[in-house]
């Protein structure tokens, strides 16, 4: 196959569509192997900044980005027509959910018409966007085999599942194992030779894209379940009078037949709390209620609710009614160390108990500010005179450089849902989920 060849001597021109916290990170790996890539999106912002050598995305590191830049390795563009010089397409869009919790493909069908319309053979092309089992094979493949191309025979089409966690220290888009499925045999291994060369995890190859499509959504649908039981817990250790992290640590020391999952004020991010939605959707076309997970979707989408009430009772042992209190939130990303706050829990917490009456402020060691719902919100310094004059302070998101030892000394009173304060002198109050 003329695309092996091409790709085993990195000289295929890659077309990564969509340049966020997926497609981003995975041209800067092919361009830093010696590929051209070419990076499409519908931002001009974005365009305009990976032209430019100014990174947006955690995982990337900005020298890295403005040398490739400089040596022509990646480019960046709206202009999809440059699509027809490309032999390697990655799809990376975002598939997010409607306002009812039905999958939001129309990202995925706007980029393989878009590569349909300049689709020609020998060209592979792989969706890395997350999605419900079928969409590769009834969205993609129909949308490039309109131009009367015939997949398998005239070009190669593949599912390969993005797998990104923001801020994690040890594994990112280079060293983490790739599951790779293609509609025939060479389109699996036409792709499956593309990450090969690409990445330095391993790549696991399975018989379609229905299954490398389903093992995503098992992935996530798994933390998100998991999640939800840690998350029950604490809501009954707290009416118990039980620590909920010292019944989990108590767990974990046992050597097998249990992981460690931890409760928390609710899910963010595009994946967890998003993904298992799509087979509760899908499974639907087969008679099926998929009620774990559905279950475990609503656990974790009540804990923000959860966390208001706590806040309430608390301060209601200070005498202290929620409004006009000043409530003190220290972390808005939905994660540890990342700048993200996409599906972020924090968000309904301060839309709560602004509704209540609370004068809410944030710090967020990462987010200086953010947009939610048309309105403006501005971060504040973490000072001691801010932590001094908060009613409660609640610990939200459990950044690393947060100064824990000056929360405990100036608090009043401390909300944890993180643990982030276990092994901090507290001088006044501390609670924890």
């Amino acid at each position: 196959m003329e695309l092996l060849k091409k790709i085993e001597s990195k000289t295929c021109k890659i077309g990564v569509i969509g340049l966020g916290y997926v497609g981003l990170p995975l041209a800067v790996e092919k361009a830093k192997i010696g590929f051209d890539v070419i990076g499409f999106d519908v931002q001009q912002t974005r365009v305009d900044l990976v032209n430019q050598g100014i990174n947006y995305i955690g995982d990337v590191i900005e020298d890295e980005l403005r040398t490739l830049v400089k040596e022509g390795r990646i480019q960046a563009t709206t202009d999809y027509s440059l699509l027809e010089a490309v032999d390697v397409v990655a799809i990376c869009v975002p598939t997010p959910l409607d306002d009812y919790q039905q999958p939001d493909i129309s990202y995925v069908k706007a980029s393989s018409e878009a590569v349909a319309e300049y689709l020609h053979p020998g060209m592979l092309v792989v969706l890395e966007s997350t999605t419900y089992p079928g969409t590769t094979e009834e969205i993609v493949k129909p949308a490039l085999e309109s131009t009367g191309l015939v997949c398998g025979k005239d070009f190669y089409l593949a599912y390969s599942p993005e797998r990104v966690d923001p801020g994690n220290k040890h594994f990112n888009t280079k060293n983490t194992p790739k599951v790779v499925g293609g509609m025939t045999e060479d389109c699996t291994a036409v792709a499956a030779a593309l990450y090969e060369q690409v990445l330095e995890g391993k790549v696991h190859t399975v018989s379609s894209p229905g299954v490398a499509e389903m093992e995503k959504i098992l992935e996530n649908a798994f933390r998100n379940i998991n999640i939800a039981l840690a998350n029950e817990m604490a809501i009954l250790c707290d009416r118990m009078g039980l620590d909920v992290w010292e019944v989990i640590d108590a767990a974990k020391t046992k050597p097998y037949g249990f992981m460690a999952f931890y409760p928390g004020p609710g899910l963010g991010g595009h994946c967890i709390p998003v993904d298992p939605w799509y087979l509760t959707w899908k499974a639907r076309e087969y008679n099926y209620h998929t009620r774990l997970i559905e279950i475990a979707g609503e656990i974790n989408n009540s804990m923000p609710e959860f966390v208001v009430e706590r806040i309430g009772h608390l301060l209601n042992e200070e005498a202290k009614p929620i409004k006009y209190s000043n409530v003190l939130l220290l972390g808005v990303a939905y994660k540890k160390d990342i700048d993200d706050y996409r599906e972020s829990p924090v968000l309904d917490i301060m839309e709560m108990l602004e509704k209540k009456g609370a004068h809410v402020q944030f710090s967020d060691t990462h987010i200086d500010g953010f947009t939610y719902r048309g309105k403006r919100f501005e971060g504040v310094a973490l000072t001691e005179e801010v932590v001094a004059s908060a009613d409660i302070v609640v610990i939200t998101t459990d950044h690393s450089g947060f100064d824990y030892e000056m929360i405990g000394e100036q608090a009043k009173l401390i909300f944890d849902t993180r643990n982030a304060m276990k092994d901090v002198p507290v001088i006044h109050k501390l609670y924890r989920l």
